[in-house]
């Protein structure tokens, strides 16, 4: 094993064990319960020696009585402890994988947009269910019953030592092979674990992906649903056959774990008598008693070698699961950020000589860009297919750090300003909206959660879908279906438009927002939108150059770069790119 293996080991086992840190407290009553358990069942076969011993040979009733009492005593108080500590222990394990979850989850969503345009929605999905749900036995069981083992094997050692030492070191000689095996088969099935969970989360997102509603029409449509059914099928094989060669992995190895343990008692009993064959002091009693404690030592001795194939199991889970959190966080907010109240906030937006590249990208995707928009003011970013129209408000919406320049609204730098700040000012609606599976007023409640019926009518108005959403039989209260197929694409952009109105920001960004509305719908949104716009900033990027004629200024952009600016007459008559776009499209 190489140093930096086994540096990086240790690291995985600190991690690990920092887990368990916030409920040490908690945790201190297990260890106690578990010392009084071992305390409790190496003094059975003591009392078993004296009752061989003492008790029958002389037909001491009175004695017999006593002693079988004490280990009725025994074998209660062990077994109202063992309870109590599997409560204790369960409820911590729980509450652990609890913490995990919660702190992936919380962490993913500060991650770079990039990650997720990167990643599969179900391999994300799997790492959060499947790899954390597969801890949960080492969690809530396995470690604790290792522990409880190991205090058991150290107490019944020091037994059999004191019971007889010769026969306890014969009992000894076994232990060191059993390690190497349980080394040995550790390694085989971390390895097959980590590749199992690769193939599961490929099922997971096999699953999302062509169970949706969108890849079951494509599916349909295309006659591709027996492709689909063949590549899930192959898929589904190699986690069936994976898991199999987990659970498999040095099953013959691990035979000879139980072979060892089963002659032992055999064995120690032909030492015995050959030791009083050769006139050296022993008794029946201390045979009996040495095989009850022997028993006691190896059965737990097992356990905890098998808790150490498991440890090296679920060592593969928590590598993928540290691997997502290790990942740096793309956007984060600075100490003391500036919190500014919904009173304050004008609606002044200013990027100067911004600049962002995408990582890979041969060449930036925004160049030195600068635009002043002053605050109620409507301005348009209009530009061929590529010219960065979207990551201008991907930057805008800070989804992305400026890489150089900066981005201000009222005069303080987006990275200056606290989050709360930023989603208070800026409301945005995407060529592509998001509808959770839930009702339209959850959906709208989505942006401001204390909003009246009031509100929410009010907001669907202004975005011209109250008439819609009343004609539905269940109102308001009606479900959109997943991913909002129960609406038209121009159903869905005007209430992802009321929910963005029910916020009421000083600076709303329109990006292609009204791109799949009818013409007589978007002349009724561009009249709603004109009316909220008063005393608001509006940035509206389009494509379709209809929704942008009235724009204070119009800026165009090129390669990430602004090729032009002005209104729409004054670019018209410059015949420049704007006047190229405005031919293409008459």
């Amino acid at each position: 094993m190489s140093r930096h293996t086994h540096a990086a080991r240790h690291a995985y086992l600190r991690r690990i064990l920092a887990l368990f840190k916030p409920y040490s407290l908690q945790f201190a009553v297990v260890p106690a319960l578990m010392l009084f358990a071992s305390i409790a069942g190496v003094a059975g076969p003591f009392v078993i020696r004296r009752i061989i011993d003492e008790a029958l040979p002389k037909g001491d009733l009175r004695l017999l009585l006593g002693l079988v009492a004490v280990l009725v005593a025994i074998a209660a108080a062990t077994a109202i402890a063992s309870t109590i500590q599997t409560f204790v222990s369960t409820r911590i394990g729980q509450a652990i994988l609890h913490d995990l979850r919660v702190r992936v989850y919380g962490h993913l969503q500060n991650l770079s947009l990039s990650f997720f345009t990167n990643t599969r929605s179900g391999e994300i999905q799997a790492r959060i269910a499947s790899d954390i749900g597969g801890l949960q036995a080492l969690i809530t069981h396995t470690a604790v019953e290792a522990a409880r083992n190991a205090s058991v094997v150290v107490m019944t050692s020091v037994a059999m030592l004191v019971l007889d030492w010769r026969l306890a070191l014969l009992s000894f000689a076994v232990i060191p092979g059993l390690a190497w095996l349980q080394y040995r088969i550790g390694l085989m099935r971390e390895a097959i674990v980590h590749e199992q969970q690769k193939r599961i989360a490929d099922l997971s997102s096999t699953i999302h992906e062509s169970l949706s509603v969108g890849g079951i029409v494509l599916a349909r449509t295309t006659g591709r649903l027996r492709h689909l059914l063949g590549g899930f099928t192959r898929t589904s094989r190699d986690v069936a056959h994976l898991e199999v060669r987990s659970h498999s992995a040095g099953q013959w190895e691990w035979s000879l774990v139980y072979f060892a343990l089963s002659v032992l008692p055999a064995l120690t009993l032909l030492a015995g008598a050959t030791f009083m064959n050769l006139g050296m002091p022993m008794t029946i009693g201390t045979l009996v008693a040495m095989i009850t404690l022997q028993e006691q030592l190896f059965w737990p001795l097992e356990e905890i070698l098998a808790a150490g194939i498991e440890l090296r199991t679920a060592r593969a889970l928590f590598v993928r699961i540290f691997d997502y959190l290790d990942k740096p966080v793309g956007i984060t907010e600075r100490p003391h950020a500036v919190t500014l109240s919904r009173a304050a906030m004008r609606g002044d937006v200013r990027l100067d000589n911004v600049t962002f590249r995408y990582e890979g990208s041969d060449g930036p995707a925004i160049c030195g860009v600068s635009i002043d928009i002053p605050a109620g003011s409507h301005v348009a970013i209009v530009g061929p297919t590529g010219s960065g129209k979207t990551t201008l408000a991907y930057l805008l919406a800070r989804l992305y750090d400026v890489q150089g320049g900066r981005i201000c609204y009222d005069g303080i730098d987006v990275r200056d300003m606290s989050l709360a700040s930023l989603t208070d000012m800026l409301g945005v609606v995407t060529q592509q909206p998001y509808l959770f599976n839930a009702s339209v007023a959850d959906n709208l409640r989505f942006a401001k959660p204390d909003a009246s019926d009031d509100e929410l009518i009010a907001a669907a108005r202004v975005a011209q879908v109250h008439d819609v959403v009343a004609s539905l039989p269940q109102g308001y209260a009606t479900r959109v279906g997943e991913g909002g197929y129960r609406f038209s694409g121009g159903e869905k952009q005007r209430l992802a438009l009321a929910r963005t109105v029910l916020r009421n920001p000083p600076v709303l960004l329109l990006d292609e927002a009204t791109s799949a509305l009818d013409t007589r719908t978007e002349r009724l949104l561009a009249d709603a939108l004109d009316a909220l716009a008063k005393n608001r900033t509006t940035i509206t990027i389009a494509h379709r150059l209809s929704t942008v004629r009235n724009a204070d200024q119009i800026i165009v952009l090129d390669r990430g770069r602004v090729v032009e600016r002005g209104d729409h007459e004054s670019l018209v008559s410059h015949c420049g790119m704007y006047a190229e776009l405005v031919g293409s499209m008459s």
